[in-house]
């Protein structure tokens, strides 16, 4: 069982950055494969950013390049740095986990969730 907790939300301004973090419960932190995804008022959940256990990275064609995943083995935390927001960002951003390679941008791959961490960005 993974408990994962987000934090790092908030409002800023266009062309600002966040730093959201996700730590995570229980043992063998290094084998889960980590993601992102963020849901938008009445939109679907969409996929952000994953990151391997080995560290490859994975991002979406609208973040890439602004957002960057990583993650601490050591402090069992996965990190997303948002950079060069916009109003298009604003959402919930949600961590999650799965032992073993999920489907990267499928939400219905992932087994454990974060409770959320609401990402507000004004113009």
């Amino acid at each position: 069982q993974v408990q994962l907790v987000e934090s790092g939300g908030g409002l800023v301004q266009a062309g600002g950055s966040l730093r959201l973090s996700c730590a995570a419960s229980g043992r063998a932190f290094g084998g889960y494969y980590m993601a992102w995804f963020r849901q938008a008022p009445g939109k679907e959940r969409e996929f952000v950013a994953a990151i391997r256990s080995g560290g490859s990275t994975y991002y979406a064609a609208s973040v890439k390049g602004r957002f960057t995943i990583s993650r601490d083995n050591a402090k069992n935390t996965v990190y997303l740095q948002m950079n060069t927001l916009s109003p298009e960002d604003t959402a919930v951003y949600y961590c999650a986990a799965r032992f073993g390679s999920p489907v990267v941008t499928d939400s219905q791959s992932y087994d454990y969730w974060g409770q959320g961490t609401q990402v507000t960005v004004s113009s």
